[in-house]
């Protein structure tokens, strides 16, 4: 019963996110009707951003006052970025750090590999293996701060990746990548905790997070 309500309030939700991103695509979105629609039906929607890059300055600031952290991304680059230098330099320190990206050693034809082939269809800089090698140069910076900092845990995932997830025990910011563009330039969700939202973007770490392995360093 559990799962079939669940289930409910999550067709719901990705009505809800339809809609959203149908405001934020238009000109003069009426953001009033997105609050009120959030607001009656406990979905936890309290923002969102244009543009994920446009999330960074609220991000830092949740992680700054976050006692746990769960990032579940299909690149990484937001990871090296000053949004997160604080966490990797030790002037913050939460309870744990979990980190997901894709496993660049997976067989032919993985996640990764059919990601970057969506991407060369848009974006003609995107050779084969780009993608794979972004993965490693951040795959290999988060483990090596692994090394030094035992509450960070790094895992790797070969599994359909459609968004990315920063989430703490207060909020978290959910982008929901597209096949026809880069996942810097897609609407990105920010969602308080407790609420449908939160809790969606939660399962979404979680299942990805018990069908990961040890992160595997680059050959």
């Amino acid at each position: 019963m559990t799962a079939f309500l669940f289930g409910i309030l999550s067709s719901l939700a990705a009505s809800a996110i339809i809609l959203v991103l149908g405001l934020v695509r238009g000109s003069r979105p009426l953001w009033w009707l997105v609050a009120v629609y959030s607001r009656l039906s406990g979905i936890g929607l309290a923002r969102v951003y244009r543009h994920q890059s446009s999330a960074e300055g609220d991000i830092a600031r949740d992680l700054g006052r976050a006692s746990w952290i769960k990032v579940l991304a299909g690149r990484g680059n937001v990871l090296t970025r000053e949004v997160f230098s604080p966490l990797w330099s030790g002037e913050l320190s939460p309870g744990s750090v979990q980190v997901l990206l894709p496993d660049t050693l997976a067989p032919a034809d993985s996640w990764l590999d059919r990601r970057s082939q969506d991407l060369r269809l848009f974006d003609p800089g995107f050779t084969p293996g780009l993608l794979k090698n972004q993965v490693r140069a951040n795959t290999d910076y988060i483990a090596q701060v692994a090394r030094a900092q035992p509450h960070v845990e790094l895992r790797s995932f070969n599994l359909p990746n459609t968004c990315r997830v920063i989430a703490t025990d207060r909020a978290a910011y959910l982008t929901f990548y597209s096949s026809s563009s880069h996942g810097r330039n897609s609407p990105c969700l920010y969602a308080r905790a407790p609420g449908l939202l939160y809790s969606i973007a939660l399962q979404q770490f979680d299942v990805a997070w018990t069908n990961s392995s040890s992160a595997r360093p680059t050959p």
